[in-house]
């Protein structure tokens, strides 16, 4: 993995537990077989223009480990000098040697300016993890017309 996209810092306190993964998408949905499905799974936004506004974004955390937590989500600002979003505090419990995963949803979340925002995951009001999610700006190119279809 690329420095930087990912920096899990274990908060000693914390010793049996341990963040698998950290993923992006649009939204969870929680089945009746208790898995989950996941849609629109990304690790960038990509825009024409902005800002922009995403309806729902979600942030899927994967735990293993044993004990009761609690965690909070937190989105900066590529400069890290302002707070975009923050979730409230959602308790999970990691049953011994278990696994538990902790779904956060922001809703109507907008980006003001491109750049390598930073998603912030805290246990128990401690900075746990951290991981990058970049926002791109992209020129929209002009559709060549041609009279052939291809």
């Amino acid at each position: 993995m690329a420095s930087g996209w990912y920096t899990p810092r274990m908060n000693k306190t914390h010793g049996k537990l341990e963040l698998d993964y950290t993923l992006f998408c649009e939204d969870v949905r929680f089945e009746a077989s208790n898995h989950l499905s996941l849609m629109g799974v990304t690790h960038q936004i990509i825009v024409p223009r902005l800002p922009v506004t995403l309806i729902k974004f979600s942030v899927v955390n994967h735990w293993r480990g044993a004990g009761q937590y609690l965690s909070e989500v937190r989105l900066m600002t590529p400069d890290r000098m302002q707070t975009v979003a923050v979730s409230q505090p959602s308790s999970f419990v990691i049953p011994d040697d278990g696994y538990a995963d902790n779904v956060t949803f922001f809703v109507n979340l907008s980006f003001f300016q491109p750049g390598d925002y930073t998603i912030q995951t805290l246990i128990n009001s401690s900075l746990f993890a951290e991981r990058v999610l970049p926002v791109i700006l992209v020129e929209e190119q002009p559709i060549a017309h041609s009279e052939h279809v291809n």
